[in-house]
């Protein structure tokens, strides 16, 4: 039977360690490395409905794309990350996590999100050593609504934010998460669109002022397609596991 830790080491083939970002935790947050393996609870967050989802459905390992521990300090029941360690642990429930790694590897983050709005020709934007974070691609030139109208529907967005640039769309950029910083990068690469998430006022400004259509379509549904396809592949290279997507993991921001 497979390990906590066999499975750490296929999640690493999928996105290695090497390629998060310094301030970054990945890999094995909390659990014994070498106990057995039988089900597998596949999320986005380790959120404490999460980790109550992973002992109802009898899970050993718990396996997300953001991290149960961020902060260094102590695990006690006071604050929320400590509640939701101390929770798995004393189930026996260990948990993996692949963020900025999953983020900028090849199938990651980054090119599930592309390809789940249909760009083509995706290429990484401002690659260093053959290597970056976010993606561009190309698509049959569009109006911005209609394309406003496939990323709501795609990603299952409630509602979106945007600034129009005042440009059809044609070379789309995407962001899983927090890239709203690398506006320069996107426009130097010749990109008119612009998808990602936490946008914050001013950048808003900016990308309407530099003629750059910016989309916030949320943290959540800019990353959260990349979860079948973790789940996915590790069923597969794992087939005598059960591998289950969590079924309670969802936005939190609501629209009124």
């Amino acid at each position: 039977m497979a390990t906590v830790n066999d499975i750490l080491n296929f999640v690493e083939t999928l996105a290695p360690r090497e390629l998060k970002m310094d301030w970054d935790n990945v890999g094995l947050n909390c659990g014994h490395a070498d106990r057995p393996v039988h089900r597998i609870l596949v999320a986005l967050d380790p959120f404490e409905h999460v980790c109550r989802e992973a002992k109802e459905i009898g899970a050993d390992l718990l396996v997300t794309h953001h991290a149960l521990i961020w902060k260094p300090g102590f695990i006690t029941d006071l604050d929320t990350q400590g509640r939701n360690t101390l929770f798995l642990i004393e189930n026996g429930i260990a948990h993996i996590n692949a963020h900025t790694n999953l983020d900028q590897a090849p199938g990651g983050v980054n090119d599930v999100l592309a390809a789940r709005l249909g760009l083509e020709d995706v290429q990484i934007v401002s690659p260093v050593n053959g290597i970056g974070l976010m993606r561009c691609g190309s698509l049959p030139e569009q109006t911005l609504d209609a394309f406003l109208s496939t990323v709501k529907e795609k990603l299952g967005c409630e509602g979106l934010r945007y600034a129009d640039g005042g440009k059809p769309v044609r070379k789309v950029a995407v962001g899983g998460g927090s890239c709203a910083g690398g506006m320069a990068e996107v426009l130097a690469a010749g990109c008119d669109t612009f998808v990602t998430a936490d946008i914050k006022y001013n950048q808003f400004w900016d990308a309407k002022d530099l003629g750059l259509n910016l989309i916030d379509a949320g943290h959540f549904h800019t990353e959260n397609p990349v979860v079948s396809v973790l789940a996915e592949k590790i069923a597969a290279a794992f087939p005598e596991i059960e591998v289950k997507i969590s079924e309670t993991h969802h936005d939190c921001m609501k629209f009124y």
